[in-house]
């Protein structure tokens, strides 16, 4: 493969596209194909960004959390067809008793927003009692609508509840973090706290973004979009989370820090037999539920625990994770992308500290994608 054209596009990205750091890496059925690293872990440019350099990955952090649940569940025999209630009794309120764990992993719970708007986004047990006592925004398995916030709140009471108490942070470091050796965390520990990149606020917003239903519906507080995306409050600003209480702390939907190759080395894990039999690995990448979603207000797809691109028939009509039809991964505010491909063994993530508006990964790293994609001639 022609690396250079790699290296070229991103070099663009810092060049003409305002990049300031950022990581890609990719890897191929364990192999390391391309891993580059530039810019800086600051606007005022004083500290260098390396490969080793981590940096919030926002809700790409909910792949991570995925894979936490699904193996809990698979190590203790927990179909995940089981009900919520049979784990967390407390859950089978105000008409959530039919809810099961599949309805959680793929945003079909109801639950994308808390009723009370008061509570915390810093506060698990609060905010899990909430979520255990409301009614749900519909019937769960009815449709599906995109979880940003709460979902994390959800998969880590049920890890909770599966293991005994073990929180979902620390669950994902016993089973991916220390064993795969990875740079990536939800929560990071105090002694690298202060190497994290700063994350930037994207740039004025569009006209033509923010015309979209997406934004009209977030900017109207009485819509459940806005409401998803404010509840539990708290950490609005993407400076707050520069903060090293809040990089410490877990927040398995929109916390996790790590570096694209420790990112793309837990999706090669994904995507072959090393932690999950190929089985789980099939059933995952498969489309559960695709069409309106009920928070984003454009067509989603998702597998278990992992958003997919959806399709027309045979044909992808959003193209995130690449070609194949069994890729799945989880983008992440600002333009993060984690993705694997099983069918060929691929492994993909991007990060960086400067975001982007949109509620999809953008052109820096999609063109690499397409690009990756088109040059493999082993793939096609």
């Amino acid at each position: 493969m022609d690396l250079e054209r790699f290296i070229d596009l991103f070099a663009d990205n810092f060049e003409r596209s305002g990049e300031l750091g950022a990581s890609i890496c990719i890897r191929r059925r364990g192999e390391e194909l391309l891993h580059l690293a530039h810019g800086y872990r600051d606007r005022e440019r004083r500290h260098i960004w390396t490969k080793d350099t981590p940096v919030l990955i926002w809700s790409a952090t909910k792949g991570l959390s995925s894979a936490c649940l699904i193996h809990a569940a698979l190590a203790h025999r927990i179909a995940l067809e089981r009900r919520v209630i049979d784990l967390w009794p407390e859950y089978g309120q105000n008409g959530k008793e039919e809810t099961t764990l599949l309805h959680v992993l793929t945003h079909r719970a109801g639950q994308p927003a808390l009723r009370d708007t008061s509570l915390s986004m810093m506060d698990h047990d609060t905010v899990a009692d909430q979520l255990a006592r409301q009614e749900p925004f519909w019937k769960p398995g009815q449709m599906h609508g995109y979880h940003p916030r709460t979902y994390g709140f959800l998969v880590d009471e049920l890890v909770r509840r599966i293991t005994q108490g073990t929180p979902i942070g620390a669950y994902f470091r016993l089973i991916f973090g220390d064993p795969l050796n990875l740079s990536l965390w939800i929560g990071v520990p105090e002694s690298i706290v202060n190497d994290v990149a700063t994350i930037y606020a994207p740039r004025k917003l569009p006209a033509q973004i923010s015309e979209t239903p997406f934004y009209q519906a977030l900017a109207d507080q009485q819509s459940l979009t806005h409401k998803a995306f404010a509840t539990p409050a708290g950490l609005y600003l993407a400076s707050q989370m520069n903060d090293p209480t809040v990089r410490r702390h877990s927040l398995p939907s929109m916390g996790g820090i790590g570096t694209a190759g420790a990112l793309s080395r837990f999706y090669q894990a994904l995507s072959s037999d090393e932690v999950f039999p190929l089985e789980t690995v099939q059933r995952i990448a498969a489309t559960q539920c695709v069409g309106k979603d009920q928070v984003l207000q454009i067509n989603t797809a998702f597998g278990i625990g992992f958003m997919k691109d959806p399709l027309d028939g045979n044909k992808k009509v959003r193209r995130i994770f690449g070609p194949e039809l069994d890729a799945f991964g989880q983008p992440g505010s600002g333009g993060s992308l984690g993705f694997c491909d099983p069918k060929n063994g691929i492994a993909f993530a991007y990060v960086m500290n400067q975001m982007e508006p949109g509620i999809f990964p953008n052109a820096k790293s999609l063109r690499m994608v397409d690009d990756f994609y088109e040059r493999s001639g082993e793939i096609r």
